[in-house]
């Protein structure tokens, strides 16, 4: 298994200590059946780190003729407490007029800073009553998707809500889906299952999705962690290569994928098109409803079909007792306007699409073969954005 980051010996990520006696154990199903923690992101920062996700900024519609403008403003996407002392990622859905659109909402992908093949992959969320209108999401697409583009790229959906059929028989706090699409070109071959749960998953609490995928097949599942003895909500079995069948699903489901998170307003999965079919967002929530992710985790076997590659090493695993807390200043990174110097001897520079542009061993670096922009200056202890003039 190739890997680029070790998790334990991370001294990047910042976790703040839980504060509330409410807040939700951050460990989901854990390392069982062979598996171990590789990689995790907590939320419990300040801010998003930048080496590991990307905050999408469209009106584009997704594809799916949603009714959204996604911004990087922090009324949409930020980090914050959910009111139990769990820190998270928010994404929140707006009414209000923007951009042409007439709802504002969030979406974050780790595209080309944390990718990863085979595993098992999950992740906590508290999720908003969707109906009638909103479509929250947990989801991974093929990293070559810049190469490629869709459907090339293969794309897996762990969580969908909000279809049209929960609206239409008045289950949608209870129905939501697993799927996966790939091919060649529009349109896509599609596999999709729904299924309606006994119980409400929008309920205020947090519930756990996972995704366990190998060179198998793709299994879906929730709440694992209260519920370990079920069956998957979600399989598709996903052969080997297949290079004289280029529909072949396993053409497109044993490479590196990225994560995403969303929160959709409207658009063809919930069948409304128009803002005045959006009633989810009313008076009586202010116009505006929100999704909490509490974590998300990759767990791996160690074996030579598995990779992951990260441009940061994830929130250290705390489970052990390692001390959680760093000093600020043990990594500071400076910047004079020719040379970025760090405390830490091991720094590089990165772009904003999380390709490394720049390293050293010896905690300085000139920047002046570097075209003018925003980099991300990274060391093992502190990230820092600078502006190239």
């Amino acid at each position: 298994m190739k890997t680029s980051f070790i998790l334990a010996a991370s001294l990047l990520a910042i976790v703040l200590p839980q504060t509330a006696d409410s807040a939700e154990p951050q460990e989901g199903s854990g390392a069982t059946d062979g598996y171990s923690l590789v990689w995790q992101e907590l939320f419990d920062g300040q801010e998003l780190n930048p080496l590991r996700w990307d905050i999408e900024v469209n009106g584009s519609g997704g594809g799916n003729n949603e009714l959204q403008y996604y911004t990087d403003r922090a009324e949409n996407v930020r980090l914050g407490d959910d009111g139990n002392g769990n820190g998270c990622l928010i994404l929140t859905a707006r009414r209000e007029n923007y951009s042409g659109k007439n709802f504002t909402s969030g979406r974050v992908n780790s595209k080309n800073r944390i990718a990863f093949k085979h595993g098992k992959i999950e992740a906590s969320i508290k999720l908003p009553r969707t109906a009638n209108g909103l479509w929250p999401a947990f989801w991974m697409m093929g990293n070559d998707y810049d190469e490629v583009g869709w459907p090339k790229c293969g794309e897996t959906d762990i969580l969908e809500m909000g279809n049209a059929e929960g609206i239409k028989h008045g289950t949608q706090e209870r129905f939501f889906n697993g799927a996966c699409h790939w091919g060649q070109g529009w349109p896509a071959a599609s596999y999709a299952k729904s299924t309606t749960k006994t119980y409400s998953l929008q309920d205020g609490e947090f519930h756990l999705f996972t995704v366990i995928w190998d060179e198998n097949a793709i299994s879906m599942y929730v709440d694992l962690d209260r519920q370990p003895r079920q069956n998957p909500y979600y399989k598709i079995d996903i052969p080997a290569d297949d290079p004289d069948n280029e529909w072949s699903a396993g053409n497109y489901f044993h490479k590196d994928n990225f994560i995403l998170f969303n929160l959709a307003v409207g658009g063809d999965f919930t069948g409304l098109h128009n803002a005045s079919d959006i009633t989810a967002l009313n008076d009586g929530n202010g116009n505006e409803a929100s999704m909490y992710v509490n974590y998300v985790r990759i767990y791996q076997k160690g074996l030579t079909t598995e990779n992951l590659d990260a441009l940061d090493p994830g929130d250290r695993d705390t489970s052990a007792g390692v001390s959680d807390m760093i000093a600020e200043d043990n990594g500071r990174i400076s910047f004079d306007g020719t040379t970025v110097t760090s405390a830490h001897p091991s720094l590089a520079l990165y772009s904003l699409s999380g390709l490394k542009v720049a390293a050293t061993d010896c905690g300085v670096l000139s920047v002046d073969s570097l075209s003018p922009g925003v980099y991300l200056a990274h060391s093992p202890l502190h990230t820092e954005k600078i502006c190239i003039r």
